[in-house]
């Protein structure tokens, strides 16, 4: 029993050092180096040092020893990484050159900076900025957006705050590239983009989906939340903060715990009303079916059918990239045949 005990431990501490040393290699790998040589022989030289510290456990007299070398070296490329400095001050793609920033007056809210491109392709398109006061007495509600492209289990998804007078400001989460850097989830986990704000207008943020994205197409749900507007504008003046302090203290983002979804609900804790956490908010594509079942969509018609009623490209594309974008794309929707369930495409973002 003993000798069982004593082996099951040593696979178990393999087990743990060939996962540390794949997240090791990873790291190192996405590091950033603009020369993938010493790069690429900095990752071989981590791997190998770690097989021979897995293969050293099987030898009693070189165990303990490799064991500690290990943790050494992997304590120093993890001291390394932490050392990585989130900046302002990169070479950004125009898409993501500016950042919002807002002033808080009572009830008063100016935004500066929110981004209403004009788009003649996904990646043609001519930089526009404004800036706009918005009074939080006459907030009418708040939208979640959902957005897939890769099947059920994944969305991007981003809130819309709707004022009177039709007025609407979108707030979407996502990485901050710089030019040239395409998005990949595995470099989402290891430091590689900043977090990003896109404060923007609806035929900007939502028009970019649903009429310009084709490769693969996007398919966008507006979804109208139910709940006190007092909680709305808790999270709205806690959207702002966080807008207000990445200009000046910038984050990382990160594909599992800090990207477009667990930041919305982050956001939302401001609120004693808040949602518990579930597993359905790391799967984002869940995240509507996760309102609906806590009551916070409306719940008077089955979800499949509100699903429909908030699938909004075919009305986008009619309406065009015009000023009543936002009153179109929530006109009721006639044709059953118009929406479309996410299904499983291509990887995109």
């Amino acid at each position: 029993m003993r000798r069982a005990l004593a082996i099951s431990g040593l696979l178990l501490l393999a087990v743990l050092m060939i996962l540390t040393a794949g997240w090791g290699a990873l790291a190192l790998y996405y590091s950033g180096s603009q020369n993938p040589v010493p790069q690429t022989t900095l990752v071989g030289a981590f791997v190998v040092a770690a097989l021979l510290a897995v293969v050293a456990l099987g030898f009693r007299r070189w165990r303990w020893r490799a064991v500690v070398a290990y943790v050494a070296l992997f304590a120093a490329v993890v001291t390394w990484w932490r050392g990585i400095e989130p900046s302002n001050d990169r070479d950004w793609q125009p898409d993501v050159a500016r950042l919002a920033h807002a002033t808080i007056e009572g009830d008063m809210v100016t935004v500066r900076n929110i981004r209403n491109f004009t788009y003649r392709s996904e990646t043609d398109y001519t930089p526009a900025y404004h800036d706009k006061t918005f009074d939080l007495s006459k907030l009418e509600g708040v939208d979640l957006v959902a957005v897939y492209w890769m099947g059920p289990a994944i969305a991007h998804t981003f809130v819309s705050f709707a004022f009177a007078g039709g007025e609407h400001l979108a707030i979407s989460i996502e990485t901050r590239k710089e030019k040239g850097e395409g998005y990949s989830t595995l470099k989402g986990f290891f430091r590689q983009y900043e977090l990003y704000y896109v404060v923007a207008d609806e035929r900007d943020v939502i028009g970019l989906r649903t009429n310009y994205r084709r490769d693969p197409p996007e398919d966008v749900y507006v979804y109208r939340q139910q709940g006190r507007l007092e909680n709305g504008r808790r999270v709205f003046i806690e959207y702002m903060k966080q807008i207000n302090a990445l200009a000046t203290r910038p984050d990382f983002y990160n594909t599992l715990i800090n990207n477009c979804t667990t930041d919305i609900w982050y956001n939302s804790l401001v609120n004693a009303e808040h949602l518990p956490f579930s597993w359905k908010i790391l799967a984002s594509g869940y995240v509507p079916q996760y309102l609906y079942e806590s009551g916070r969509l409306d719940t008077s018609v089955p979800f499949p059918e509100l699903q429909r009623r908030a699938h909004v490209n075919a009305r986008a594309q009619a309406a065009g990239i015009g000023p009543d974008f936002s009153r179109r794309i929530r006109e009721p929707a006639a044709d059953p045949k118009q929406a479309s369930v996410p299904s499983a495409k291509d990887n995109h973002q």
